[in-house]
């Protein structure tokens, strides 16, 4: 399981923002009221800078900046006591140090940090425990489809076709295909605003053609 403890698993940053599109993209056709979702994903964060965001509703959030040359992980748990960030966030290179340091992630708090740079694997600072809130955050990051579909199946229980989320589809979103209308209904039933949809998928930079 990925986690603060053992991050061998935590694929190139490259793939962990197709991934974080991904599951973007899947939370806005099963869950169209924003407030309500666990992942939204903005591609214009910034100039050069892409982020995600998850957040349970319950003061859990992970905060992921995306940029040309690396990407930086803050997660926070509400279950777990928050440590010195200067010792988690130790070595922390300095473009991710307005990110780190700034809003929103100032407010919300950090429990766990992990960074990447062009060329180089991942890393954290000098302080990680158990106890961190990293397992259960990251492993939605290991790019597998049937990852996510396990969690949504529950999340989002009765908002999907009777016929549960189909992996082919949910396989083919995590490959950054087109998505299509086809697609969108073979996973909930009908929907209630293609508009809101479209608006969406330009904010998560996700190419979509519903007119196939």
């Amino acid at each position: 399981m990925i986690s603060t403890q053992d991050y061998s698993l935590l694929p190139d940053h490259e793939e962990v923002r197709a991934i974080c599109k991904a599951i973007s993209v899947l939370d806005a056709i099963l869950c169209q009221d924003w407030v309500y979702r666990y992942y939204s994903y903005n591609c214009a964060w910034d100039v050069g800078e892409e982020f995600c965001e998850m957040r349970n509703g319950e003061g859990d959030q992970m905060l992921i900046l995306f940029r040309n040359d690396g990407c930086v992980i803050n997660g926070f748990s509400s279950e777990f006591e928050q440590p010195d960030k200067l010792e988690i966030t130790a070595g922390l290179p300095t473009i991710f140090e307005s990110f780190l340091f700034g809003e929103p992630v100032d407010s919300i708090g950090t429990t766990f940090c992990l960074w990447k740079t062009e060329g180089a694997d991942w890393s954290r600072g000098g302080l990680a425990t158990a106890g961190d809130g990293s397992e259960e955050m990251l492993k939605i990051l290991d790019g597998k489809p049937q990852t996510y579909i396990q969690w949504a199946s529950q999340y989002f229980e009765g908002s999907y076709t009777a016929n549960g989320l189909s992996l082919p589809v949910v396989r083919e979103i995590y490959q950054g295909k087109t998505l299509t209308k086809a697609m969108v209904l073979s996973l909930v039933d009908e929907l209630e605003d293609w508009g809101q949809l479209e608006d969406d998928l330009i904010e998560i930079g996700y190419a979509f053609d519903f007119n196939i």
